[in-house]
């Protein structure tokens, strides 16, 4: 009867120890397919980009073929902001593709920060009818495809300048106005969500007590409420700052003659031909755009972990 009694129990051991096994086993699996998938959805969305900044010193004008380390084609760009050298004119459309991004960028930045903060503080202090439907619609320009929401603000603009046209005789068309307006549209939603966040982690208590001193809603807001924002809302403004500058299919449905922006312009050159030269204003525009993403987590972060 012992001898049954310690077979069973002996069984019952090695069951549970290969179960366990098999167990480790198919973790170890899980988590090895879970770091495979990771790793190639990594390698996929940015072999290509690590691609395009390798190839921009590339001594050659082949995109293709490796011919040795070379600045020559950052230094053609660079002379071209000065207007020397054999390829200034190639250069110098460039730049003024870059200026003219950095422009809108700019206008659509302030614009978009402003209305943004404004409507983060509303939504995080006030209470009024139909907050939750304005919350709710405010992530609406993140979850629409960019395409539609281009093709929509073009044909919001045609029935506009149409209108404008019939009453006034005046032909009004795309411009630099249309493209701000635009990114402004889309960048209002990034910035409120930001700021939101950063009205959560903020304690409201210490805006009454500055009402309770006397402090009138301007006040409070000027001495209290803003600098405990600053940092979310310099993050937000930072963040729009990007998203403006990397923007192609809004600025696409929206530019007119002469509103060319540094997307639109490599787009219109890579039809034709990959020059060297749009690698490296690519590779720039990368540095720069990572540089401010990276500025607005670290302000985000930091303030967050203070």
């Amino acid at each position: 009867m012992a001898t049954g009694i310690y077979t069973q129990a002996d069984y019952a051991i090695q069951h549970t120890a290969r179960a366990a096994y098999r167990a480790r086993v198919v973790y170890g699996f899980g988590r090895l397919g879970v770091l495979s998938v990771a790793v190639g959805a990594y390698a996929f969305l940015w072999l290509p980009i690590l691609l395009l900044v390798l190839f921009s010193f590339n001594d050659s004008r082949s995109i293709t073929t490796w011919m040795g380390f070379s600045l020559k084609w950052y230094e053609t760009i660079f002379s071209g902001a000065v207007g020397t050298g054999s390829n200034s004119f190639s250069s110098q459309m460039m730049l003024n593709a870059l200026q003219n991004s950095l422009f809108v960028a700019g206008i659509a930045t302030v614009l978009s920060t402003a209305i943004g903060t404004s409507v983060a503080i509303a939504l995080s202090r006030a209470k009024f009818q139909g907050k939750k439907w304005v919350n709710a619609l405010l992530f609406f320009p993140m979850i629409i495809p960019d395409i539609t929401q281009a093709m929509s603000l073009a044909l919001f603009f045609k029935v506009v300048f149409d209108f404008i046209e019939m009453i006034s005789g005046q032909r009004v068309v795309n411009s630099f106005s249309t493209i701000v307006i635009g990114h402004v549209a889309f960048n209002i939603s990034y910035v409120a969500i930001v700021v939101m966040a950063r009205m959560r982690d903020m304690n409201p208590r210490v805006e009454e007590a500055a009402a309770d001193l006397g402090a009138n809603a301007w006040q409070t807001f000027r001495y209290i409420t803003f600098p405990l924002i600053f940092p979310g809302v310099l993050a937000a403004a930072l963040l729009a700052l990007t998203m403006s500058l990397d923007d192609f299919i809004v600025s696409f449905f929206l530019s007119g003659v002469g509103t060319s922006t540094l997307p639109i312009y490599v787009h219109s050159m890579i039809k034709v031909s990959i020059t060297p030269e749009i690698n490296a204003i690519s590779a720039l525009m990368l540095a720069a755009s990572t540089l401010l993403i990276i500025v607005s987590l670290t302000l985000q972060g930091g303030r967050r972990a203070r």
